[in-house]
């Protein structure tokens, strides 16, 4: 397979870059994770005023009707910039349930609201602690009705609706909740990265539009779930580069016996793996975007082993920035925690690295058969 991103696509990169430097910098990340905005509202509305938040979303619904290859390049520049936005949760996820099996209604309702950044969607699937299975969803809608508990979700806090999935007669099903009706109850909970806010919610008998067939939940969801790897994989593979650049400029100007601590073997053998773990991520996530764009059968397989390697790579490479500064590392002055936080945090998005996993095994088994 021989994969490039074009050249309107590397100047895409190159725009989005510049913007983020200007409007994402380690001080407006650190302004969220500090104080009380859950998001930076700035940030998220720049990025719906360079068409960003609606790139796959198509035309007629108020988006730019681009490819899924632009839609990798922003997630890899948002990761690296580390922007305090709800844009995988909106994006990758609730536009991508929409697209696929909104209604004609559902989708005029929200889509141009989402492109323009009026309306912010979720994901509100799990209810604890635990894999995420089908089987561990206990929320029920009766006569229309939802009632149930979900947490954590992400940016739950702070959308307008969520798409919800619930148990009914049929079987696991989708459902679209207005998260402003009657019924709803939502509580900001901690995480290790306050910068992406996530909520409790509890619904209790709030109105619940079917989204999608009844009882097919959770093939939509898994079919969602490796476009959505394969986009949160580039954003932990801007991260790792990102934490890998600083790691190489501290080797570099930091001083230790009249030498650069980049100079030292034992520094250059853990920037040395940090490299080598990064572009291994790379040529998985490129991978990835290959079938992600070409909608090839070997998606969930290409998605699986994106979300390994970039989930392994962006905790290699920002546990051992901390290393590669020292003592220093450590500190709240230095960035290094904010990759470190944010790299365990989107390794426990969609599931676990031990669930993908399990899931690129069951792939590989599948393909052997």
């Amino acid at each position: 397979m021989n994969f490039e991103f074009s050249a309107e696509q590397v100047q895409l990169r190159e725009q989005v870059r510049r913007f983020l430097d200007q409007h994402s910098s380690s001080a407006a990340v650190r302004a969220v994770l500090d104080g009380p905005p859950p998001y930076d509202a700035g940030l998220w509305s720049g990025l719906a005023d360079m068409g960003l938040l609606g790139i796959v979303i198509p035309e007629a619904f108020g988006g730019l009707g681009l490819s899924y290859l632009e839609l990798c390049v922003v997630a890899e520049e948002l990761g690296r910039a580390l922007a305090p936005v709800p844009f995988s949760s909106s994006v990758y996820l609730a536009t991508e349930f929409l697209l696929a099996t909104g209604s004609e209604s559902q989708k005029r309702a929200w889509l141009p609201r989402m492109a323009s950044g009026d309306a912010i969607g979720c994901l509100a699937l799990v209810e604890g602690p635990g894999p995420i299975r089908a089987r561990l969803v206990k929320a029920q809608v009766r006569n229309g009705r939802l009632s149930g508990t979900k947490i954590p979700v992400a940016d739950g806090d702070v959308a307008d609706f969520a798409i919800v999935a619930a148990q009914a007669s049929e079987g696991l099903s989708l459902f679209l909740v207005d998260l402003a009706a009657p019924g709803t109850t939502r509580e900001t909970v901690s995480t290790i990265d306050p910068s992406r806010s996530h909520a409790r919610i509890t619904f209790d008998g709030a109105v619940a539009e079917p989204l999608g067939p009844a009882g097919h939940g959770w093939p939509i969801i898994e079919d969602v779930f490796d476009k959505a790897a394969v986009l949160i994989a580039f954003e932990q593979l801007g991260g790792a580069d990102k934490a890998l650049e600083m790691a190489v400029a501290y080797a570099r100007e930091r001083m230790a016996f009249g030498r650069p601590i980049g100079s030292f073997q034992a520094i250059k053998h853990m920037l040395a793996d940090m490299y080598v773990s990064a572009a291994l991520a790379r040529a998985n996530c490129y991978y990835g975007a290959w079938a992600l764009s070409t909608g090839a059968a070997e998606l969930s397989q290409a998605a699986a082993t994106a979300r390994v390697s970039a989930t392994q790579a962006y905790q290699h490479c920002a546990k051992n920035d901390i290393q590669v500064h020292g003592g220093m590392g450590f500190t709240w002055d230095l960035d290094c925690h904010l990759h470190y936080r944010r790299s365990n945090l989107l390794a426990l998005s969609l599931g676990s690295l031990s669930q993908w996993e399990d899931r690129l095994v069951d792939c590989l088994k599948g393909a052997v058969a």
